[in-house]
């Protein structure tokens, strides 16, 4: 399927998504609370077929952090990016995708371990790498005083 017909699909689908224009991959932006159902229809719509994690990482902006999902349908070979926003700096959180695409556990223990984002009925949420109490380095507003580590 062609980036413009999997983006008009998608917009039929979610009229109430966002759709940046410009991007090298077909992009949706959902609100955390849509979007466990998003990702359960974009994996069991039989024309979408996103049956792949491939990858699912964070970015701080601040502001914000954004939760990035890169999907893939291995029947049909498109790919697309899903986004969520998650505005509570203080406490972020979303629902769990791990059981929709098993391929999320070890990836949303990452984004946990490194930028403090909680998945809501995760199996087993826990820190991979890090000390519980060492804090979330891959965020903005992260300092480590005993290694002169801040951004």
């Amino acid at each position: 399927m062609y980036k413009q017909e999997l983006t008009d699909l998608l917009k039929e689908l979610f009229p109430e998504a966002e759709f940046p224009e410009n991007t090298q991959l077909t992009e949706m932006v959902v609100t955390s609370e849509k979007l466990h159902y998003a990702a359960h229809l974009l994996k069991n719509n039989k024309n979408l077929a996103f049956n792949y994690l491939i990858s699912l990482t964070a970015v701080d902006f601040k502001e914000n952090m954004t939760v990035v999902y890169h999907l893939e349908s291995t029947d049909y070979h498109h790919t697309m990016v899903l986004k969520t926003v998650l505005t509570n700096r203080e406490h972020p959180a979303i629902d769990t995708v791990s059981d929709i695409w098993p391929t999320a556990d070890p990836h949303e223990c990452e984004v946990f371990d490194l930028f403090g984002i909680r998945f809501n009925n995760h199996p087993m949420l826990r820190r991979l790498f890090l000390n519980d109490d060492y804090g979330f380095p891959l965020r903005k507003d992260f300092r480590d005083e005993i290694n002169i580590i801040e951004r």
